[in-house]
């Protein structure tokens, strides 16, 4: 079981505060600069399309967003479990909602509110928008009225409508039950079925697993007045009375003796321990209640080892999570211009999740999640992050909706559009995610050196509270706490471990050590002294050094040149001990790693293979394999200059050495980056797009690094001090708490290969 993540309401607050209020923005995808781009974006250009519209409807999806573009609607009357909290309160979960289809699957989405609870008016409100939008995704609106508006827009509209509580769960659920079934050894139209939970998502899961197989006699609902039975008149309502079961069991109690499947989207604790022992032999339990199921895996384990469980829970195996779902299935839907979709397409969604979960799993997915993952009991049900998603479940999901007659567009070339499909998608976030994943495996004692910046303790508590590992403060408690409360996270002071020299039983050895290493330098013991007593940067690598931290993070409150030397003191990680600074730049989809940012200062050819190396080694921890180009102004040997001749000498140096990665140079940079221009040099040895970049000297790469930064948004990440026995890593002065944070991730991913 992985640690849970813990979420203050300040970090909340301040994640959809800051750096702008809200989640997404709209950027326009065509030029925009000149007078001519604007007469074509406007008038008078847009009135060719507008025409082409007009006289060939279909056309709307090629000159138009139309064809991936969501709308994700609610009227917040069932926010999140929350209940009704109204239309405005519910924006912030939409606006979640959209931004989860663009990460998982590409698809553009705007969110809408609906201030009113009269389904008639968000049934015209919505039939009004159709043309807008290629589908649109109900969310958060509760039962009944959920059932009647969805049934009707289906009915009225020519576009995909699909109620994401009802339907994402119920997918997902039978991708799972379809698995627990083929392990447990049984039938879905043999087994007993018992749903507890009679709302929108039981339904619809109940509704989905008969129309796989499962037998209506062999199926009973429960809801909080107990099994809804054929004759029962109290609580009933017509959805409910089509589930309604010819049985004698009144009590959920009753219906789990002998049941083969339990489903739960009810409440914690409505499932017992008795009620489990009494279910037949390998009972499938998904307590799928959030955020607390309806029996903990523990707690069912402890009274049936041979159960399969799954929750809704992504700190528990088998996380039922409707991102596994909703983002695929419109990415196929749209792609066919789909007018609806239909159960076989949902269906198609469920087995497809199913047999990729039988699949052998990639390496960077079982590294990210920090354990091997194989089919099995505790692995039914393919992880959220796992890149296969993207091109596995849209293909057949469109393929279902081709086959009975809803594309208005079919996919000839299927195996091309798979291809397509692995090209639409931003490797940035799982490249991230999975630092983040490792970084939690590895369980750092985080050593964060600069404990009197606000952003620096921040950062420290969101490591701590995001169960990364132990968060240890370097600076003094009373500062501490105090800037601790003028960020508002005044119990955090109780959670971190403040350290300095004034209150560790270590100084004496630190002070020893240091003067060991430096007395032949120029210091006596008192300077010595002061540098470990005195200097906060000093003093943490002296922790880390003798083994009382297992990580540290520093740089944000003075430049990283300074920090390095000091660094030096306790730690050989200078460019003749093999240090190298390399920074990671993510931008639009696509990452490359730069160096030397921080430790040479104009590095020679034999540097710069060095540089190279370190590089790659970086690249391949991040998931990447390496490309490297050695960068210049000019590319293969013209136009000819004394500058560029150590980046025309640097890959022969690798050529001796015999490394195992690709490399290539000189190069311009565009030749580095760019297929098209890389076609022009067919003798190139790489075989794709640089993703490691050396540079002929560090200020090239601080000035390359700070100008994607500021003129085009870049993320950046470094620069990641690799070389150096210990996981250090030094920050910007400019760093973000975020900053701050994948630092301490990087330093805690280095742990990891260490012990490794």
């Amino acid at each position: 079981m992985s640690i849970k993540t813990r979420i203050t309401p300040e970090e909340a607050l301040a994640y959809h505060l800051d750096p702008t209020p809200g989640k997404y923005e709209i950027v326009a995808t065509t030029p925009m600069a000149t007078q001519r781009d604007l007469s074509l974006a406007y008038s008078p250009g847009v009135a060719v399309p507008v025409q082409a519209i007009a006289d060939n409807p279909e056309t709307a999806y090629d000159y138009t967003v139309k064809g991936n573009m969501v709308a994700v609607i609610s009227n917040g009357t069932a926010i999140l479990g929350m209940g009704n909290l109204g239309a405005l309160a519910s924006k912030p979960v939409m606006e979640g909602k959209a931004v989860l289809f663009k990460r998982f699957a590409d698809v553009n989405a705007i969110d809408i509110e609906l201030d009113t609870e009269d389904a008639e008016e968000i049934i015209k409100a919505v039939s009004l928008m159709g043309p807008t939008f290629g589908g649109i995704n109900l969310e958060d609106i509760k039962a009944p009225e959920c059932f009647i508006i969805e049934q009707r827009l289906k009915e009225i509209m020519d576009i995909p409508v699909f109620h994401d509580d009802q339907h994402g769960t119920a997918v997902i659920c039978a991708a799972g039950l379809i698995n627990a079934l083929e392990i447990s050894g049984k039938k879905i139209e043999d087994v007993k079925i018992v749903l507890n939970g009679a709302g929108a998502a039981g339904i619809a899961c109940l509704e989905l697993l008969k129309s796989m197989g499962a037998r209506h006699d062999n199926c009973i609902m429960c809801d909080t007045k107990g099994v809804i039975y054929q004759g029962r008149t109290e609580g009933m309502n017509q959805w409910k009375s089509a589930h309604a079961a010819r049985t004698e069991a009144r009590t959920l109690d009753d219906a789990m003796k002998g049941a083969d499947v339990f489903l739960g989207v009810s409440a914690k604790g409505a499932v017992t321990a008795d009620m489990v022992a009494s279910m037949a032999e390998n009972p499938v339990i998904f307590a799928m209640a959030n955020p607390d199921p309806e029996i903990t895996p523990e707690e069912a384990h402890a009274v049936r080892a041979d159960a399969i469980v799954a929750t809704g829970r992504s700190d528990y195996p088998n996380q039922v999570n409707n991102v596994l779902g909703f983002p695929y299935l419109f990415r196929g839907a749209l792609d066919i211009h789909a007018r609806a979709i239909n159960d076989e397409m949902k269906i198609a969604c469920a087995r497809a999740l199913a047999e990729l979960a039988r699949e052998d799993v990639p390496d960077e997915v079982a590294m990210a999640y920090g354990r091997k993952l194989s089919f099995g009991r505790d692995y039914i049900i393919p992880t959220p992050f796992d890149p296969r998603l993207i091109y596995v479940i849209p293909p057949a999901v469109a393929k279902a909706g081709m086959d009975t007659g809803v594309a208005r567009r079919p996919i000839i070339d299927m195996a091309g559009y798979a291809q397509s499909l692995r090209a639409r998608m931003d490797p940035t976030a799982s490249i991230l995610q999975g630092i983040h994943a490792r970084a939690k495996q590895a369980q750092a004692r985080m050593i964060f050196a600069e404990g009197d910046d606000p952003r620096v303790l921040r950062a420290a508590v969101a490591w701590q509270r995001a169960g990364l590992g132990q968060a240890l403060v370097v600076g003094r408690d009373a500062d501490v706490k105090e800037k601790l409360e003028a960020a508002g996270l005044g119990d955090a002071s109780r959670e971190l471990q403040v350290v300095n020299a004034a209150n560790t039983r270590h100084l004496d050895a630190y002070r020893d050590f240091l003067y060991r290493r430096l007395q032949r330098q120029g210091l006596d013991r008192e300077d010595v002294h002061k540098l470990a007593s005195r200097d906060r940067h000093v003093f943490s690598a002296l922790m880390l050094a003798h083994g009382h931290g297992d990580g540290m993070v520093t740089g944000a409150t003075r430049k990283s040149a300074h920090v390095l030397e000091l660094i030096n003191h306790v730690f050989d990680a200078q460019a003749s001990d093999g240090a190298v600074g390399i920074t990671a730049v993510l931008h639009k989809g696509k990452i490359v790693l730069i160096g030397d940012t921080l430790v040479h200062e104009w590095p020679d050819e034999h540097d710069l293979a060095n540089i190279a190396e370190r590089g790659a080694q970086v690249a391949r921890g991040l998931g990447l394999e390496p490309r490297v180009a050695f960068l210049s102004f000019s590319t293969f040997g013209y136009p000819i200059s004394e500058r560029a001749t150590k980046m025309h000498i640097a890959p022969q140096v690798l050529d001796a050495r015999g490394v195992d990665f690709e490399y290539d140079g000189e190069m311009t940079v565009d030749v580095a980056l760019n297929p098209q221009q890389m076609a022009h040099y067919p003798f190139c040895r790489l075989t794709g797009p640089a993703n490691v970049l050396v540079v002929p000297a560090r200020h090239s790469a601080s000035i390359s690094v700070k100008l994607m930064q500021e003129m085009a948004g870049a993320t950046v990440i470094g620069p990641i001090l690799t070389g150096v026995e210990k996981p250090i890593q030094i920050c910007s002065t400019n760093s973000t708490v975020n900053d701050i944070l994948n630092m301490a991730t990087i330093a805690a991913c280095r742990l990891g290969q260490l012990r490794g």
